[in-house]
């Protein structure tokens, strides 16, 4: 194979648009970890025992063995990130609008989908699913542990409710920033790519 045969076939590597859609799913990954990662370092520095908002969310579905619900919570919360950045990825394919070409525009994207992740799936969730649930712990025989969580969020729905629409925001950013590096330098590499071809 000589250089221009190479020179094509990265090319036509380099131009698959399902590469979009990777980019954007490893971004939602990461800035799901990150903001995970967060969680805990408040749970550390209030003084909360570790993963303790996981835990809601796995009480919630009915896992009560505090060892399984921090789990189920954590994993459930990074795959939601992950998959609004795979869903983001494919709606941008159809929508070329949406394709974060540089960090700056994918920040501005990125802020909108923590928004909406937030006003769509958060706080619906809260509202309907997790808030009646800590409400339920409170007044009726749960699990010590259960009890002491529902006791811990007593009176911050509104609070918490604040402080993830901030968390989300951070997701946002962080995700705008990568997924718009990533396609950046794809498109970067691309425009190389062709002007090496036009040059042989």
């Amino acid at each position: 194979m000589n250089d221009v045969d190479t020179v094509m076939e990265l090319h036509k590597i380099d131009n698959t648009p399902k590469m979009l859609i990777v980019y954007c799913t490893l971004a939602g990954l990461i800035s799901a970890m990150i903001i995970s990662g967060l969680l805990e370092v408040i749970d550390f520095a209030s003084g909360t025992p570790n993963g303790t908002f996981f835990v809601v969310i796995g009480l919630s579905l009915g896992f009560n063995d505090p060892a399984s619900a921090q789990y189920i919570g954590l994993g459930l919360h990074i795959l939601t990130g992950t998959v609004a950045g795979n869903i983001f990825g494919q709606i941008a394919l159809f929508w070329p609008k949406l394709i974060p070409y540089n960090m700056k525009r994918g920040v501005s994207f990125g802020l909108m989908l923590g928004i909406s992740l937030w006003a769509v799936l958060f706080v619906p969730l809260a509202t309907f699913g997790i808030q009646p649930k800590l409400d339920t712990f409170m007044i009726t025989e749960a699990s010590t542990y259960a009890h002491s969580v529902a006791n811990h969020f007593a009176g911050l729905y509104y609070f918490v409710l604040a402080a993830s629409l901030l968390f989300h925001l951070v997701y946002g950013a962080v995700f705008g920033l990568l997924a718009g590096r990533m396609t950046g330098v794809k498109l970067s590499t691309r425009k190389l790519i062709d002007a090496k071809i036009k040059g042989n």
